[in-house]
């Protein structure tokens, strides 16, 4: 009897335990969404923050920038690190196999007996050769670990969540009763409300498609002159009739749809948020500019030590040649040896 009597205290007790265990999803994204609104406003509380600043304002732009530092920018220069890598090593080794392989596909074509005409022969030869340095690229890309698409597709991928849970953590924090009613900032009346003049939501646009138009700020005269020759070899292939694909003018048209995009959503969502994705964009244009300086200098140093090498090269074959041509004038010199007394 006592044994049934315990066992069924025990079932009572641990009752309530099962129930929060069986509680729904929802109510524990909830719970976790307060905890964290909790925990947000503790710290925004203990910071040493001057009493002339806002608390909130100044702990999310706080939150926004350690975040970005701690995981956007480390992953951001792993993935510059990487593309460095990859024109570095990877693409001249491909470019120095390209003549070899270009031979070897011919004395195949030449063994096999292709017929056809003149261009039907050079579009075979063509498409064997960039299968053949295709599939070494990609070899190289995996020995050397620098592939394309982890390069491009993991900094982004590392923003996003953070990006999201910060911006649905703000959300909450703006729904009432909350702390941020009592709050201004900038032209923000309280942090729950939107911006009634639509300065942040504006500025917002601004930067995000100063991020997508400053690509072209930090780009040497090389650059330049390459992309210009690659613009011209473009347009005569339009003026013959084919039809030409580029992804970058297509991602940078989407990009400035984003920009214009982004104002109308922020002119819908608290101040909070977006006060928030100001000073995430802010900071990403700043990233950008940081980076693209780097890579600026990077490739100056690399065009002056190519420069330096070439002049170098050509003042040793200028030389070899006015030896030359002085043996074929004057014959070969003869060595004068000093008799030794």
């Amino acid at each position: 009897m006592l044994a049934r009597y315990a066992s069924r205290a025990s079932r009572r007790l641990c009752s309530p335990q099962r129930q929060l265990l069986s509680a729904p999803p929802s109510h524990r994204t909830i719970t976790s969404l307060d905890t964290l609104a909790e925990g947000f406003l503790d710290l925004a509380t203990a910071l040493p923050i001057p009493p002339s600043w806002p608390p909130y304002s100044t702990t999310i732009i706080l939150c926004t920038v350690l975040s970005r530092l701690a995981l956007t920018v480390p992953f951001s220069i792993w993935a510059k690190r990487r593309q460095w890598r990859a024109e570095e090593v990877v693409m001249p080794i491909v470019r120095s196999m390209a003549p070899k392989v270009s031979r070897s596909v011919s004395e195949e074509m030449t063994r096999e007996r292709v017929h056809g005409t003149k261009e039907q022969i050079q579009a075979v030869h063509s498409k064997r050769v960039k299968e053949i340095l295709s599939k070494q690229r990609k070899l190289l890309f995996a020995k050397h670990r620098c592939q394309p698409a982890a390069t491009m597709l993991i900094p982004p991928v590392t923003q996003l969540p953070v990006f999201v849970g910060l911006s649905i953590l703000l959300s909450r924090l703006s729904q009432a009763p909350t702390p941020f009613d009592s709050e201004s900032f900038l032209t923000l009346s309280t942090l729950t409300h939107v911006d009634p003049t639509g300065a942040l939501p504006i500025a917002l646009g601004f930067i995000t498609l100063a991020n997508v138009e400053s690509s072209r700020w930090f780009m040497t005269d090389a650059q330049l002159k390459r992309e210009d020759q690659v613009q011209q070899w473009k347009a005569r292939r339009v003026a013959r009739g084919e039809t030409v694909l580029e992804p970058q003018k297509i991602v940078k048209s989407s990009l400035r749809l984003v920009s214009v995009g982004r104002i109308v959503i922020a002119s819908m969502v608290p101040g909070s948020v977006v006060l928030y994705w100001v000073t995430s964009a802010a900071f990403g244009l700043l990233q950008t500019w940081m980076l693209d300086y780097w890579e600026f200098r990077r490739k100056r140093k690399l065009e002056a030590y190519t420069t330096q090498i070439r002049m170098g090269e050509k003042s040793g074959n200028d030389h070899r040649s006015t030896n030359l041509k002085s043996a074929q004038l004057y014959g070969p010199r003869k060595r004068v040896s000093k008799a030794v007394t």
